[in-house]
């Protein structure tokens, strides 16, 4: 009998089933990986290759210089100018924080800047972008320019840069009209508008800069560095240059905004005024005061300026009061209840009423100013010599009159307590108090009583809740003097290009028309005209001898608890055929013909190229 030494086992079904799998299952995952790997190194190794090439690429910002912003007649408002800024570049700064920190010492002397300043931000910015320059202080002196350069071994990696700062060579003159610039925030990051823009890039923040800014700013150009794995600085490749923004043509006339602002500064320093085109509504000069210097906005900000600008103490003077005022207008809103009561039919111009010198509404007296009687008027003569009682009997027959709303009516369809649209940011629409605004305060435990007529009459000659601002009535008169179009005041004319030729026109928006009788504007106007020149008229004294004919309304508002009243006057010239419009204000200038009337006749002086001092002097001339 034989043994069988070389006996195997045998392969069953289940064994086999088992490596067959296991074998199908390492196929095809190598096959998975080799065509993996085909895939990269033969279809996509060009495209990996470009991005790993691009992964060693970097572009450092260089900024655009913003547009230029131009008068009318191409005289400069808004410009930039070269300055020095102080940059950390990487690659030749200390590699150690402690050396570094040392450099930040020396620095911070040679700039009077705090060391632990200049490192809270800077540091962070190098270790975000380690390839490029870190901006220490902007706008250097000259000297300090001179001196890092002799000494650039004491300070390593610190190197003078040129950039453009934006300069405004008119000072407070016009800066609410032309606004500032300042970084882009984390707040206005993620607005669609400045999906171009990054942190850090200085954009409009307010006034025609921020309107604009689109236009006006410009496209970054781009220093391209090659760096290591680590982010290192190895070489430079190429420069694209910055293109500029496009210039802006506004349609502001300097010598006007100038004449504006020195009137409204020779007042109680708290005021506005508001020039505009009655046909166009081109805007030829709106300004506020008081006012601040848009250039410490051009650069980084002190705390102690930008607290300035805001304090209500010194009359807040970022405010612009010129669309953002809100104030009792006085007997400057005669017009509206003029148009409202004729429109209306409550009256016809020559219909008559008596003025007693005062009229007792619920209880209360309503007077003239100082108590004058004059006796039976029709409007011409009531606007001439600005009854006020006159106007209460026709703010009372308002109240009473149809839906009670008729004077409000009018006045909201003449640009009363809503926004005219002109071409600034945060314009504000005032308030055009209505019985049903009143009612739901009182509703609410808001205000002591609720609406009553003796609100109409207060209305009707620019008294009470009222809030309006010297825009807002200058395109009222100009409705009336214009044959019915509310215009849409506009600022902008058009784009150019750095040589002046036009890229775009700017045009403006379509007039809202009213249906206003011309035998009603007419004897308006005759009103205003006789209150400017005829005896008796409220500020033919301010116009006398004045070259150019004047229509025009004086305004003086109470404001209660101590405060002096407001000054108010609004102009229309030359008469009969007006094509400017002239509001302005002064916030406790007292008696409109004491102050702002006067306000107005340098401002039209301006307008009209007519030498005040030639006047003075016995000889009128006209330029």
């Amino acid at each position: 009998m034989y043994l069988d030494n070389d006996r195997r086992p045998t392969l069953t079904p289940q064994l086999a089933v088992r490596v067959a799998l296991i074998g199908g299952i390492a196929l095809v995952a190598f096959a998975a990986i080799f065509f993996r790997l085909w895939y990269l190194q033969v279809l996509s190794g060009d495209r990996y290759l470009a991005e790993a090439n691009d992964n060693r690429v970097r572009e450092i910002k260089v900024q655009a210089p913003r547009g230029e912003i131009v008068d009318r007649n191409g005289r400069t408002l808004v410009d930039n100018r070269a300055g020095m800024a102080v940059e950390l570049t990487p690659d030749g700064l200390p590699k150690t924080l402690p050396e570094r920190r040392e450099l930040y010492a020396r620095l911070g002397e040679l700039l009077a800047m705090r060391p632990k300043a200049i490192e809270r931000d800077v540091e962070p910015e190098l270790k975000a972008l380690p390839y490029s320059s870190v901006t220490v202080k902007e706008d250097v002196d000259a000297p300090l320019v001179w001196y890092l350069l002799e000494h650039q071994d004491e300070f390593p990696g610190v190197e003078p840069e040129r950039v453009f700062l934006r300069e405004y060579p008119h000072r407070e003159t016009g800066a609410h009209l032309f606004g500032t610039v300042g970084e882009l925030n984390e707040r206005q990051k993620n607005d669609p508008r400045y999906r171009d823009v990054e942190l850090g890039d200085r954009i409009g923040q307010s006034g025609i800069e921020l309107e604009y800014d689109r236009f006006l700013r410009g496209r970054n150009g781009a220093s391209r560095v090659q760096v290591d794995a680590l982010g290192n600085l190895n070489r430079r490749l190429k420069f694209r240059d910055p293109r500029q923004g496009s210039q802006l043509r506004l349609s502001v006339d300097l010598d006007v905004q100038e004449a504006g602002q020195e009137a409204l500064q020779g007042g109680t320093g708290k005021g506005a005024f508001a020039v505009m085109d009655v046909n166009t509504g081109e805007v030829l000069g709106l300004g506020s005061e008081p006012s601040f210097d848009p250039n410490i906005f051009a650069k980084t900000v002190k705390k102690r300026d930008l607290d300035r600008v805001y304090s209500d103490d010194l009359g807040s003077p970022i405010t612009n009061r010129a669309i953002q005022g809100g104030y009792p207008t006085g007997s400057t809103f005669k017009l509206v209840t003029a148009t409202a009561a004729l429109e209306s039919g409550i009256i016809t111009p020559d219909t008559p009423l008596v003025d007693t010198g005062s009229l007792t509404v619920g209880g209360i007296p309503f007077s003239n100013a100082g108590g004058v009687s004059h006796g039976v008027l029709a409007l011409r003569q009531a606007l001439t010599v600005s009854s006020d009682v006159f106007f209460y009997r026709l703010g009372l027959q308002a109240n009473s009159t149809g839906d009670g709303l008729a004077l409000q009516h009018w006045a909201r369809r003449l640009g009363i307590g809503r926004s005219t649209g002109i071409d600034l940011p945060n314009e504000l629409p005032g308030l055009l108090p209505t019985p049903k605004w009143r009612n739901r305060l009182f509703e609410a435990g808001d205000t002591d009583r609720p609406w009553s007529e003796g609100d109409n009459v207060n209305l009707s000659v620019g008294q009470g809740d009222l809030k309006a601002d010297p825009m807002q009535m200058a395109v009222a008169y100009a409705a009336i003097a214009n044959g019915g179009r509310v215009l849409r005041p506009r600022l902008g004319q058009r784009i150019e290009d750095a040589s002046g030729r036009v890229v775009q026109q700017l045009e403006a928006p379509t007039a809202r028309r009213l249906e206003i009788s011309a035998e009603n504007s007419q004897a308006i106007m005759d009103g205003l005209r006789g209150a400017a020149s005829a005896p008796g008229g409220t500020s033919t004294p301010v116009f006398e001898g004045f070259p150019i004919d004047i229509a025009g309304k004086t305004g003086t508002a109470e404001k209660g608890l101590g405060r002096a009243d407001q000054s108010w006057y609004v102009a229309l010239a030359p008469y009969p055929d007006p094509k400017y419009v002239v509001a302005v204000t002064d916030e406790a200038g007292g008696f409109g013909a004491a102050t702002a009337a006067p306000m107005a006749r340098r401002i039209l002086a301006a307008l009209f190229g007519v030498d005040e001092d030639a006047l003075v002097s016995g000889g009128a001339s006209q330029d």
